[in-house]
Formats: structure tokens, C-alpha cells, sequence
């Protein structure tokens, strides 16, 4: 069986969830502005894939420096650096982990366990180097090197094979036409209300949302960029200033004008249609970027 094939099991054992609950609901009773500060909301984008760059990068680094004993101080300089940024890191990465669907959970769980292993060996390192023992600083750090590059594949699965931080409305768009679709008479849309409509796409129809504002439009991919949650079955509500379209699954809510984030945990934005009328009727379709 393959490393892939071992790992969706490893999300499919139900044993972990008793396990991970506490640490869940404690990532959960964050304030939510620390929360959407953790996911990326205010970035556009999810915050741990970049938070993790410092940390990775540092000690693959520090593993090239350490076998050139000239520049052995310098990797000593960058498993600090390392050691440091994966304290942000791992928050954000809680933060996003609280809000996954159960096999993501699980699989998380294994990769916070073995990264928090990978810094403590890292720890271990900075200690023995400090005290002049370097030959051990560099044994501990390339284990924790071989321990954090197996927690990087793990996080790998969540990410590619799970769709963990990946827009899930974006993927929706790809399979919508590009052409103007026929969403209906404006008058068969309810105000300030999301309605249900759909546009072809590859084979299947594409769930769509409209949100009537007088005798404006704001017209979405129906499935929330954080989870496919559906939108049409949510609410619009002023959140932090701005009117939004907020998913019934985790609450992530969409400004109405864009699509931009305006509370988490959702970090990309959802996929806006550009819409126009036709003797009373509405019209929409992706923009030309989209396409």
C-alpha cells in the first residue's frame, strides 16, 4: 500500500475524535478576531501555508550549513529562526484544523504530534549546541529534519488530497460555462434573501446564489470556498460594516459587493458572477478572469 493509500485509513479510524475534541473546543473559544486573524481572512488567503515557509526553510537550510562545519554557526542561527516561526505556525495551522471535516481532523492530529516532536528535537539541539556538544545538536537536528519532512507529507495529504485550505468555490467555477446564464425574472427572487439557482457546467449543473437588492443582483458560486458549505440555504447580515452572505455550515460570511472575506474561517474568497438584465430577466456569468 502506498504512503497516499496508508494516510486516508489513518483519516478513516474514528478512534482519534474523543481524543482531539478537547483541543478542538479550545482552539474554538478563541476570540473570533483572533481566530480570522489565524486563518488568513484579512490576507485573502489561508496564513499557514505562508507561516510554515519560515520554519521549513530555515531548518532544510540549516541542514545543508551544518554539513560544511565552517557554516556551522550560522545553521545554529537558523534553528532558532526555525524554532521561533513554528510557534505562529502551528496557531494558524489549529485554527484551520478546528474547522476541517473529521478525516482532516484526524490526519491533523498526527501532523501537530509530529511536528511538535520535530521541535522538541530542534529544542534539544539549540541545548546541546549552547552547552558545546555539537556533534549531538547535529544529530537531534536531523532527526528533527527527517521527523518534520515526514510531517510535511502528511500536511501534503491534507492540503491536495483532502482540499484542506484549498477554494472549494474555485473549484466549482472551473466547471461552470462561461456563457451568460438565464437566472430568472428579477421578481421571482426574493429581497435580501440568498436564492437557489443553477448554471451548466461539465456534465453536471453548478449549484449558483442570488442575493436581490432592489433591483441589484449579487450573484456567487453556490458552494462556499471554505467547505462547499450551501450558501443558499444561509443569510445575509451586516458583518464588521459591510453586507454579507454568510454560510449556514461555519458562519464565514462574504461581502455582497466582491466576495472578499469578512469573518472566518474562510480565507479565499468566494467566486463572484458579473450579472447584467435582459427585459426583466437575470443574466450572469463568470468574469474574464474566472474564465
Amino acid at each position: 500500500m502506498s504512503l497516499m493509500g496508508i494516510l486516508d485509513r489513518v483519516a478513516d479510524v474514528a478512534t482519534f475524535d474523543k481524543a482531539i475534541e478537547p483541543a478542538r473546543r479550545a482552539v474554538q473559544s478563541l476570540p473570533d478576531a483572533v481566530k480570522d486573524a489565524l486563518h488568513g481572512t484579512w490576507l485573502g488567503h489561508p496564513l499557514h501555508p505562508v507561516l510554515v515557509q519560515v520554519p521549513v526553510g530555515s531548518w532544510v537550510s540549516a541542514g545543508l550549513l551544518d554539513a560544511v562545519p565552517p557554516l556551522r554557526p550560522a545553521a545554529t542561527v537558523l534553528i532558532g529562526t526555525g524554532v521561533a516561526a513554528a510557534v505562529p505556525a502551528a496557531l494558524s495551522g489549529a485554527a484551520d484544523w478546528s474547522e476541517q471535516g473529521s478525516g482532516v481532523r484526524r490526519l491533523g492530529a498526527l501532523h501537530a504530534l509530529a511536528n511538535t516532536a520535530a521541535l522538541g528535537l530542534y529544542v534539544g539541539s539549540l541545548v546541546a549546541r549552547g552547552r558545546g556538544r555539537g556533534t549531538l545538536g547535529r544529530v537531534l537536528s536531523y532527526a528533527g529534519l527527517g521527523i518534520a519532512t515526514g510531517s510535511a507529507a502528511i500536511g501534503g495529504h491534507m492540503s491536495y488530497a483532502q482540499s484542506s485550505g484549498a477554494s472549494h468555490a474555485a473549484t466549482a467555477a472551473r466547471a461552470l460555462s462561461t456563457d451568460w446564464i438565464d437566472l430568472g425574472p428579477l421578481d421571482d427572487l426574493p429581497e435580501g434573501r440568498p436564492a437557489l439557482r443553477t448554471g451548466p457546467g461539465a456534465g453536471v449543473d453548478v449549484p449558483l446564489v442570488a442575493v436581490r437588492r432592489g433591483t441589484r443582483v449579487d450573484a456567487f458560486i453556490g458552494a462556499c470556498s471554505h467547505l462547499s458549505g450551501p450558501l443558499h440555504e444561509g443569510a445575509v447580515e451586516e458583518v464588521r460594516g459591510h453586507q454579507c452572505l454568510v454560510c449556514p455550515w461555519h458562519g464565514s460570511a462574504f461581502d455582497l459587493d466582491n466576495g472578499e472575506p469578512r469573518r472566518g474561517p474562510a480565507a479565499n474568497p468566494q467566486e463572484k458572477l458579473e450579472t447584467r438584465m435582459e427585459a426583466g430577466r437575470v443574466m450572469a456569468r463568470l468574469p474574464g478572469h474566472q474564465r
